[in-house]
């Protein structure tokens, strides 16, 4: 009897004790989990900019809600509040002149930006292009004529943008170019003329388009497949020449000098490996600065020693962070500088050249502590075909790639598809990660930076070799031990969405569940509903993707929503109702076509959204919805 009841004590004692170490590993799982709004809700302080004087700061902060544009003294704290937008977050803004700021904003997703303007102390609230169906680009601000700056409207005709000259204080505006059908970009010289032009020719060749003056007539300064790429940044400080990224002739882009009299091209620089991202030059002091390409992080190649010192001076100042200037003012002694890392949104500072002074203005995201975050690690692998991709893995906060094993691990597909992922703090990436899952993001061919021929190896391969990069991502990830085979979730928005459909529409038993964000599932119907604007370059698309007549038995094949008989995998789709790139019902055909067959999908719709959604709240919604279908089939 005493050693029956001495058993029955010891297994009620180790019942106590097992419930309890359950209930601390319950409590020490919550904890480690950070709120799911921290990673999504909008920043403290973002998008500082510096007035043209120098003497005063404007950056955008949240009013009910939304992003809105305040303006304090550089030397104050005290702010004001320009503008009350509740419905729609300001989707951007700069200063006009010294005393006016300009901003754009659309309505539930639409993408046709109106443009506004308002005085630094709140007064003269205007509307400038408040017509429907419109969209309004920025040419150029003209910032040393303070009264007026060039825009682009589609209101003529929905295809292309003539431009027009605004007159900030009256709203007044006359046309001063009118697009004669092609014209895809104007590009100014640097006392606000109107001389360049990149034009679009057969629906597939690209024109460079010149002119002396602008009472000259337009000459045809370059002409070029749209497989090649010849694109004007700016001119030279005389206005005689202009500077160019190039691949004519090469397979990675070089920054040129062109000579527009010779025809003659004179290489600055180029690296042998990426292409060229980004040029710069100082406008006060009329030279070049900088170059930057990406390899698996932000490289920098300088031409000026004084900006070369001023970068070499911030980056001492704040030595683990990366650093970009993104704004000064019109005598280049007072700057903004943002800081940034993967595991950080980063800070904005205020520099001070000629003191060398740097002060903090405001980090983005204080509630986020960078050291409960992931590292953002750059991977390579080669491809069946044998092309060598590049990629990143972010593993939960306590891996490291030697003891990341057997993992829950999502394929974060990017979007474009000619786009790529960056090194850098990507709030999805790190509350996936935080949630315990690896996440492998994967520059697949055609992804940008590698090269012409990395891009052209894109061309009529959606849902063919580029959905086999994506696979073949997957497979690595499960050959290193890193991810579990039977936790492996395929996740992407636009393109990545695509994709996301034809990974389980291919591979039906390799991912144990689906998410798909805003995604193209009939080819057919995407390049019937391309916005208005696009529609000039339908040709390039058609060589690009394919043509829905000469490919129409390829682009059924990649075309999910003729496969669903293929798919059993569970699945999540959100969509913006007001999406002008992929059409509602892109995701509507997908999900009926499911649902007839009995197959059960999740299904997240927004009437306020458009291509991706931007509202806080529906952010919180989408993110919250993924993760507990995430944890439902993988945990």
């Amino acid at each position: 009897m005493k050693s029956i009841l001495l058993l029955w004590f010891a297994v009620a004692v180790a019942i106590v004790l097992t419930s309890c170490k359950n209930e601390e590993t319950k409590i020490d799982d919550e904890m480690k989990n950070i709120q799911l709004e921290d990673f999504f809700k909008n920043p403290e302080k973002s998008a500082y900019q510096i007035s043209p004087n120098g003497e005063f700061l404007a950056f955008m902060a949240p009013y009910k809600n939304r992003m809105n544009i305040f303006v304090q003294k550089v030397e104050d704290t005290t702010t004001t509040r320009l503008t009350a937008s509740v419905d729609r977050d300001i989707a951007g803004y700069f200063w006009a002149n010294e005393n006016r700021i300009v901003y754009m904003k659309d309505i539930g997703g639409d993408e046709n930006y109106k443009l506004f303007g308002v005085n630094l102390d709140g007064t003269d609230s205007i509307c400038y292009t408040c017509f429907d169906g419109v969209r309004s680009q920025v040419i150029d601000p003209l910032i040393d004529i303070p009264d007026e700056m060039l825009i682009g409207m589609n209101k003529r005709n929905p295809q292309v943008f003539d431009v027009y000259r605004l007159h900030l204080s009256s709203g007044e505006m006359e046309m001063i170019a009118e697009n004669p059908g092609n014209i895809q970009g104007w590009i100014t010289d640097h006392e606000g003329k109107l001389r360049l032009a990149t034009a679009i020719v057969d629906g597939v060749n690209e024109q460079v388009l010149y002119r002396e003056t602008e009472n000259s007539d337009w000459q045809v300064l370059v002409t070029t497949s749209f497989k090649d790429s010849f694109s004007p940044y700016f001119f030279t400080f005389d206005n005689k020449n202009i500077y160019v990224i190039s691949n004519i002739g090469r397979d990675k882009t070089a920054f040129i000098e062109y000579n527009i009299k010779t025809r003659e091209e004179n290489v600055l620089f180029e690296n042998d490996e990426y292409d060229l991202s980004g040029v710069s030059y100082s406008r006060k002091r009329k030279v070049l600065t900088y170059a930057s390409y990406t390899s698996w992080k932000r490289q920098m190649h300088f031409f000026d020693d004084e900006y070369k010192k001023i970068y070499t001076s911030l980056s001492d100042k704040l030595p683990d962070y990366e650093i970009a200037i993104t704004s000064r003012d019109l005598n280049e002694n007072v700057f903004i500088v943002r800081t940034y890392s993967d595991k950080t949104r980063g800070a904005y500072y205020l520099y001070i050249e000629n003191t060398d002074e740097l002060t903090k203005l405001a980090d983005l995201s204080p509630w986020l502590d960078e050291a409960k975050m992931a590292n953002q690690l750059p991977v390579e692998f080669t491809s069946r075909d044998g092309l060598n991709l590049h990629g990143y893995l972010t593993l939960p906060a306590d891996f490291t790639m030697e003891t990341a094993k057997n993992l829950p691990a999502i394929i974060n597909v990017h979007g474009g598809p000619w786009a790529r992922d960056n090194w850098g703090f990507n709030p999805e990436v790190q509350f996936l990660a935080n949630r315990g899952y690896a996440v492998l993001q994967i520059n697949f061919r055609g992804s940008t930076g590698y090269g012409k021929e990395f891009w052209q190896a894109s061309f009529k391969q959606w849902g063919q070799t580029m959905q086999d990069d994506i696979t073949d991502g997957t497979n690595w990830l499960i050959e290193k031990g890193i991810a579990n085979p039977d936790k492996i979730a395929i996740y992407g928005g636009s393109y990545g969405g695509y994709a996301t459909l034809m990974g389980i529409v291919k591979e039906p038993d390799l991912y144990c569940c689906a998410v798909d964000y805003v995604g193209v599932s009939n080819m057919f119907t995407f390049m019937k509903t391309v916005p208005p604007y696009w529609e000039p370059m339908l040709k390039m698309m058609y060589e690009m993707v394919g043509d829905p007549e000469k490919d129409s038995v390829m682009m059924k094949e990649v075309s999910p929503v003729f496969h669903v008989d293929k798919i059993k995998t569970p699945l999540f789709i959100a969509q913006g109702a007001n999406d002008p790139r992929v059409n509602i019902d892109e995701s509507d055909q997908v999900v009926a076509a499911l649902k007839d067959r009995n197959v059960d999908v999740l299904y997240l719709v927004k009437d306020d959204e458009g291509h991706g959604f931007h509202n806080e709240e529906n952010r919180f919604d989408f993110y919250r919805t993924m993760e507990n279908f995430l944890s439902q089939h993988m945990k």
